[in-house]
């Protein structure tokens, strides 16, 4: 008969994980958050358009910085890399933007198709 595991034990197996590929990425290291690293697909291009100017102007120096970073081929201090629970609790920040870019997307194909 095989082991049950505990449901807490399957949340911290998936946490662990997670953070081991947040670290794994090292985005953090260059001061990137989740967010800041997407693929802009047209979707993602219009929520960055519909996001308010400070949080694109701190998007935009995050970015130069890290490609500044990037070409001299050096990482921030320590002290400075961007933490697991910030990057969750900071680093999603163009989600509700991109949902509703999705959301409305969707319904344009839907009324199309009549």
């Amino acid at each position: 008969m095989a082991a049950v595991a505990k449901p807490g034990f399957m949340a911290q197996l998936t946490n662990a994980a997670k953070r081991f590929v947040f670290r794994a990425s090292g985005f953090n290291q260059m001061g990137l958050y989740h967010d800041d690293c997407l693929y802009e697909n047209s979707d993602v291009q219009e929520a960055l358009n519909r996001l308010p100017q400070p949080i694109m102007n701190d998007r935009n120096f995050r970015m130069q910085r890290a490609l500044h970073l990037s070409l001299t081929k050096k990482i921030l201090p320590k002290e400075e890399w961007i933490s697991y629970e910030e990057d969750r609790e900071k680093g999603r920040y163009l989600q509700p933007y991109l949902e509703e870019v999705i959301r409305e997307r969707k319904e344009r194909e839907e009324w199309n198709k009549k």
